[in-house]
This record gives structure tokens, sequence and C-alpha cells, in this order.
């Protein structure tokens, strides 16, 4: 498919758990900082998205979705069992209902009847177990196995599907949520990772990956006129961060994701720009490969730990849209976070005993990184380098090229960057990115104290056996993890000031939880 299509404007190519309480909250703000009005939902327009993300290697494959392009992609044209509702709790979807046994082991959701595929098909229970089983299996190499394995048996009762698992997991339901795992439909028991088919707000028309995606309203769409307000999404993958921001002002795209924080000030001054910053569980990450030496020795990581400013980098790379990290990826707003905590800081005098620690005086390192790792990556790890020089840390900052960086570099170079938006509860985020052999553990880390906690607390139904249980997990991946998380960023997009919501906003994901085309609308 020619990308004419997506520049034709100018724009650059480049009932159980109710779950966790909201976490944060929007600001929502006119360049004169005063509130935005709110009006009723209206139907029409096309909404165009300019987007930080996309990569001429992605795929319709959904365990191999990792960054936000597929992500936004994904929840425009798909439905999921589960959604995660604006104030954080879980909302019947593709499923109508689910219930637990006592000991939460076995789970029966109710799928929902008359559910419709683009394609004319209706969702059935095979289509959802289907779905699930995709990424399951010895050659699985889905993002989502890890949090899948737990299930041991899916059984179909007319239009119920009850999984049984493992062992007891009191957040299954948010699993479900993960965006991997939509609801596609099957042949064979098999779903077909090349169709675009799927039972969402919006039928894709055209997508050519890397460039941008073009798509109308599903005229099935079992929510009716309660959701997706629009008439077409055009979502455009435009990596440069200037060009983006250009985009929004010129009237070529009316929302961006990911704002340069260092430029924000134009878009402020700007006529009809709203600055659209939401405080979730995004944070930013240099994780470093622990197999390889020296990040192999826990010392060199507790230098390198201790030898970044992570408050000048909230300042200068945040310019203040966010709050400082632990190293360890459970934000201050969920049910579990470690209050106990201690946090660390910037400090060469330690950074340069661990090192001692290790035996050497100095170190020379080399950290490979580009912006598509997060917005301004290349420029924080500047930074680190030169605090890193007053604890004997010789850093050297490699760019790598945004495109192909998500299949070159991470998880394939020793000492990277990342960026995740978190997820809705601490079992998911632990055991996405932290459980031994996960394929999304992107510093190949094993700890075996941390691996028994994980899955005890996933199983344990005390409140406050679990707390604990969470607390050592944090204090363990702080101190002995091999990923550095100097920051959690708020997710900071902007847009028009014809582009309305509501008064709450999602903030398990950017986007609106990645759902803002089907919830907002044009007024």
């Amino acid at each position: 498919m020619s990308s004419n299509k997506f520049m034709s404007s100018g724009v650059s190519r480049r009932g159980v758990l109710k779950g966790a309480s909201a976490i944060g909250g929007a600001a929502l703000l006119t360049p004169m900082g005063t509130p935005m009005a709110r009006a009723q939902a209206m139907r029409g327009g096309t909404l165009r998205v300019g987007m930080a993300h996309g990569s001429t290697t992605d795929s319709l494959d959904p365990g191999s979705w990792e960054n936000d392009f597929s992500i936004f992609l994904a929840h425009s044209s798909n439905n999921y069992l589960v959604e995660i509702g604006q104030d954080g709790s879980l909302i019947p979807e593709v499923a109508e209902g689910w219930e637990a046994s006592p000991d939460a082991r076995v789970w029966t959701f109710t799928i929902r009847s008359g559910v419709q595929y683009h394609s004319g098909r209706t969702v059935t229970a095979e289509d959802v177990v289907a779905s699930i089983n995709h990424h399951l299996g010895d050659d699985s190499t889905s993002a989502a196995k890890p949090i899948l394995e737990v299930i041991t048996e899916m059984t179909i009762d007319g239009m119920n599907v009850v999984f049984t698992l493992a062992d007891g997991n009191a957040d299954f339901p948010f699993v479900l949520s993960d965006y991997h795992v939509p609801i596609l439909p099957s042949n064979n028991g098999e779903i077909d990772v090349t169709s675009t088919d799927g039972c969402g707000p919006y039928v894709i028309d055209q997508l050519e990956q890397g460039v941008g995606a073009s798509l109308t309203r599903h005229d099935g769409y079992w929510k009716g006129d309660s959701r997706a307000h629009f008439d077409g999404v055009e979502i455009l993958a435009i990596h440069d961060a200037a060009a983006r921001q250009n985009a929004l002002i010129s009237g070529e795209v009316d929302y961006i994701d990911t704002v340069d924080l260092n430029t924000v000030h134009l878009l402020q001054r700007a006529p009809g720009m709203v600055i659209f910053p939401v405080t979730g569980n995004q944070h930013y990450g240099l994780p470093m490969d622990s197999r390889q030496a020296p990040y192999s020795d826990n010392n060199v990581r507790m230098a390198l730990k201790y030898a970044i400013d992570r408050e000048q980098m909230v300042d200068t790379i945040l310019n203040g849209f966010g709050s400082v990290g632990n190293d360890h990826p459970i934000g201050p707003g969920q049910r579990y976070f470690n209050t106990e905590l201690e946090q660390k800081s910037y400090d060469p005098d330690r950074a340069r005993y661990y090192l001692q620690q290790s035996g050497l005086d100095s170190i020379d390192l080399e950290i490979n990184i580009a912006d598509a790792a997060f917005s301004g990556a290349v420029d924080a790890a500047v930074l680190f380098s030169e605090s890193a020089a007053a604890g004997g840390i010789n850093l050297t900052v490699s760019r790598e090229p945004n495109d192909g960086y998500w299949s070159n570099v991470w998880m394939q170079k020793p000492f990277v960057g990342t960026y995740w938006g978190g997820r809705p509860v601490e079992d998911l985020m632990f055991t996405t990115a932290y459980a031994e052999g996960a394929s999304w553990n992107e510093s190949y880390w094993s700890h075996e104290r941390f691996n028994e906690l994980l899955v005890a607390a996933r199983a344990e139904l005390n409140d406050d056996l679990r707390r604990e249980m969470y607390f050592e997990m944090q204090q363990i991946v702080s101190d002995e993890g091999s990923t550095i998380i100097p920051m959690f960023a708020a997710y900071v997009g902007a847009h028009n000031d014809t582009l309305m919501h509501g008064d709450e906003i999602a903030t398990n994901w950017a986007n609106d939880g990645h759902r803002m085309t089907e919830r907002w609308w044009f007024g």
C-alpha cells in the first residue's frame, strides 16, 4: 500500500474485585490555565492522531505488540473480555460478567451474545479460547505468555468459558484486560494473525506499519451510540517530536501523544491548544543485561543507581511533569506501593563505594539508546554520563536510529533505554517484566526469593499478607534488580480545543487508556 494516504495533509512520515482506584488524574489546561468546558458527546468527524511510535517491523500478531502505535490501534479495532474503566475499575466488555470460586482458582466468564466482528460474524466462546491459546504453548513467543501460563484448563459451556488456574489469582480478570489479548475470530481453534478483523469500534481500512492507519466506524458496534463517536480515525506515526508538535499547531492532526517537554511552552502559547498531562504508572528505565559482565555484578548495578541524578532528570527531561523513581516499577498510587522503602538519591561517593566493592576504582561503559525508548532518552543518557563521571563511571552514549530500535537494540544490547506504561495491578507488572524467563524480562534478571514471592502473593487473599509480600518484592527489585528507573513520567499529550472528553480520564495507559477513539468526540 502506498503511504500517500497518510501524507495527504503534509505530515512528515516520521462481579469480583473492583480493582485499583484511579491513580493520579488528569490536569487539563487551556493555554491560559482555565478549566476546559465539557460538551455533550456528538457524533461525526475524523479524528487525526500523531503518535511518537510505530515501526516498520510491527506486526498484526497480538503477541508481538510492544509500542503505543500498535496498542492504540488494537484498542481502536478490537475489544477485550474486560475493559479498565476511566476510574480504574473493571468493566464487562466481550464478557458480560464473571464469578470466581472461593479460592480464586476457577473463574467463569459469561460471553456476551451478539457481539459482531467487522466481517459480520459474531463472537463465540470458541473464539475466546482460541484468542487466549494463541499466547500459550511451547512455541509461543508472546509477551502475554507469562501472565497467561497460570491457566491450566479452559472449558466451554454454551456461552460460558471456565478457566482453571494452577493457583488462585485474585487479580485474574485484570490479566484478561492485557492489550495483547483481544478477542479475535477463530477457525479450527486458531486465530489469523494476518487479519485485521476485530470486534472493536473501528474497522481498519488501510494500514502501513511504521507509517499510519486509516479506520472507519464499525456500524455494527455492539455498544451503539454510547461509544465511538467519530466517523473515522487516522493514526500517523510521527517519530520526530518537532514534526509532531508542528502537525498539531498547523491543524494537520487533532491530537498528539508524547509532547516534547522541552518545547511544551510553544504549545502553551499557541491559540486553541490544550496541554493534557495525566499522572499514572508510566516509567522510564535503563535496563542492564544481568547475564553479562559487568552488569552481572550487583555492586556495579548499585554504583550506577547512585550515580544518576534523579531530580535533575525529572526537572530537565520531564520539565517537572513527573516524579523520581526508585528502581522498581510500582507507582505511588497503586494498592501495595512500598511507603517504607528508602528513596535513592544522587550520591557519587556511594557510587564509588559500590565500584570498590566490585574491585574497581573506575569503569568504562556504553549505553545504546534512541529517543524511541522515551522522549528525551538521548538527552537523559547524556545527563547520566555527566553525573556518573563523579562516581568513577565513564559512560559513553551511543545514539541509535529510532526506526528498528525495539527490534535491533532493546533486549539485544547490554545497556539500553526503555519505557513502560505500567500495569493496573502489581502482579501484572512484575510477571510481565521481572519474572524469571518472561519474554519481556528485558534485563534477563532472575532472583529466587522474588520469584517465590511472586507466586505466593498472586494467590494470597489476605490483604495484609499480600501487602507485606509486595513490599518485599519492591525492595528486592530496587536493591538487587537490573533496571535503573530514575523517573515516573506523566502522560503528556496535547490536542486542539475542538476535541472533547468526559471529566474522568483513565490513568492505566496514555491516551485515555488508549481508548480515546471510542470515548472522545468533537464539540
